[in-house]
C-alpha cells in the first residue's frame, strides 16, 4: 500500500495515531476543530480525515479540489450529521463513526443525573459551595418503582433501560422501529403514551427532520406532572425556552440537558446562554456525556480499525454512506478498489479493462446502492497499477485505487 496521509482533529485519542502509524500511514494532529476554510486548506494532500462533533465536512469541503485525495473519513463519535454524507458518498469518500464505543459512559450519566434530580442533589451542592446549609427532603424520592420512559431504543436506549432496572425502576420505551425488548422493558405504541406514563424522560435519538422539535411545548406539556426530562442526545430535540417555562411553572420537576442547538466550538469558551440557567433542579452539562477515558479510548481504537480495514483491504464494513463490501484477503494477490455510478454495464467494462491489461481475476465482490457502486477486486497478476489507470478512463468511475 502506499504511504498515506492522515489528519486528525479535536484532540483524538492517541490510541487511534498510534494504530494509524503501525499500518504504514504519516499522521498529523490538530488538537482543535477546524472551520469550513481552514479545514479547506488543511487537506491538501490528505488520504484520511479524523473528526469529532465540532469539525463540519460540508458539500464546500468535500468539493474543493484541496480534497481530491480525500478517500476516507473517521468521525470519532456517534453522529455523523456534521458530515455532507451523500456529497462524501459522490465523490467516492466513505465515512465511519463508532455506533457502539461511549454507550456505557452516556447510560451511566443519565442514570447518575436521574438520581441527583429524584434528591435534587445539584441544587443542594449548590447551596452548600455559596455557604448555605439548607437540610430538607422537600421532594426527595427514591428512584426505585419509578417509570423510566425511554425515546429511542438503541445502543443507548437499550443500556439506559438495563441500568435503570438494577435500581428497580419500571422500564417503558418507544421507538418509530421496531426493537426487541431487554430485560422487562415494556414497549409504549405512542410517544404521548410514553410521556403520560413516565416519571424520567430520557431521550436518546439522532438528529433527523423527524426528531427535530419532537419534545416541543406541547410534548413537555403531555409529560405527567412532576416528571423529569433528561436529553443526552441532540440539541435541537428539546424545545428548552418550552422546556424552561414547563420547570418554571413546576409542571416538570427538574431536567439535565447535555446538548444544545447551538454549541460552541472551542471546548473552553466563556459567555454560553441557555434558557435552562439558574433554574432550580436542573443539571446542565458541556455535551460531555461520552467523555470519558474508557470512551475516547474505545472510540480511538474502533474508528481507527475501520479506517484501517478500508485503506489497506478495502473493507466498508460499519460504513455510513457506502454499499456494504469486505472481501476476505488472499495472500499473493493484488487488490483493487472501484467506486463507480451505478449504472448498467459496469462490470463488464471493469472485466474488459483487466482482460486487456492481460490481468486475471482471482476474486471480486461488488455491491451497490442506488446511487454507486463499490466494487472489491483481487488480481493474480502484479498489474494492479495499470488496471487502475484504465478504470479511470471509465465514464463511470469515480475513484479507483490499488489498496
Amino acid at each position: 500500500m502506499p504511504r498515506l496521509n492522515v489528519l486528525l482533529l479535536e484532540n483524538i485519542h492517541a490510541v487511534a495515531e498510534n494504530a494509524l502509524i503501525e499500518a504504514g500511514c504519516s499522521v498529523k494532529r490538530v488538537n482543535s476543530a477546524l472551520k469550513e476554510d481552514e479545514l479547506i486548506a488543511a487537506l491538501e494532500g490528505v488520504h484520511v480525515l479524523g473528526i469529532r462533533s465540532k469539525t463540519n465536512v460540508t458539500k464546500k469541503v468535500l468539493e474543493s479540489p484541496q480534497a481530491r485525495s480525500l478517500l476516507a473519513v473517521g468521525a470519532f463519535c456517534i453522529g455523523t450529521n456534521q458530515i455532507a454524507l451523500e456529497p462524501a458518498m459522490r465523490r467516492g469518500v466513505c465515512v465511519f463513526n463508532a455506533p457502539f464505543s461511549n454507550t456505557r459512559s452516556v447510560a451511566e450519566m443519565v442514570i447518575a443525573e436521574i438520581i441527583m434530580l429524584s434528591r435534587q442533589l445539584g441544587d443542594r451542592n449548590n447551596e452548600l459551595h455559596q455557604g448555605v446549609w439548607r437540610k430538607i427532603a422537600t421532594g426527595s424520592k427514591e428512584v426505585r418503582g419509578k417509570t423510566l420512559g425511554v425515546v429511542g431504543y438503541g445502543h443507548i436506549g437499550t443500556q439506559v433501560g438495563i441500568l435503570g432496572e438494577f435500581f428497580g425502576m419500571k422500564v417503558a420505551f418507544y421507538d418509530v422501529a421496531a426493537k426487541l425488548p431487554l430485560g422487562n422493558a415494556q414497549p409504549v405504541p405512542t410517544l404521548e403514551a410514553l410521556l403520560a406514563q413516565s416519571d424520567f424522560v430520557t431521550l436518546h435519538v439522532p438528529e433527523t427532520q423527524q426528531t427535530r422539535g419532537m419534545m416541543g411545548a406541547a410534548q413537555i406539556a403531555a409529560m405527567k406532572k412532576g416528571a423529569c426530562l433528561i436529553n443526552a442526545s441532540r440539541g435541537t430535540v428539546v424545545d428548552l425556552d418550552a422546556l424552561a417555562a414547563a420547570l418554571k411553572s413546576g409542571h416538570v420537576q427538574g431536567a439535565a440537558v447535555d446538548v444544545y442547538p447551538d454549541e460552541p466550538e472551542q471546548s473552553e469558551t466563556k459567555g454560553f446562554v441557555t434558557p435552562l440557567q439558574k433554574l432550580p433542579n436542573v443539571v446542565l452539562t458541556p455535551h460531555v456525556g461520552g467523555s470519558t477515558l474508557e470512551a475516547q479510548e474505545s472510540i480511538g481504537r474502533e474508528v481507527s480499525a475501520s479506517l484501517i480495514k478500508y485503506i489497506t483491504q478495502g473493507a466498508s464494513t460499519g460504513s455510513v454512506n457506502f454499499p456494504m463490501c469486505e472481501l476476505a484477503p488472499s495472500k499473493g494477490t493484488y487488490r483493487l478498489t472501484h467506486v463507480h455510478q451505478n449504472v448498467p454495464g459496469v462490470l463488464r467494462d471493469v472485466n474488459r479493462v483487466v482482460g486487456d491489461a492481460g490481468a486475471n481475476i482471482h476474486a471480486q465482490l461488488l455491491s451497490t446502492n442506488p446511487d454507486i457502486g463499490y466494487l472489491v477486486m483481487d488480481l493474480d497478476t502484479e498489474l494492479a497499477e495499470q488496471v487502475v489507470q484504465g478504470l479511470q478512463k471509465l465514464a463511470c468511475t469515480i475513484q479507483a485505487r490499488a489498496a
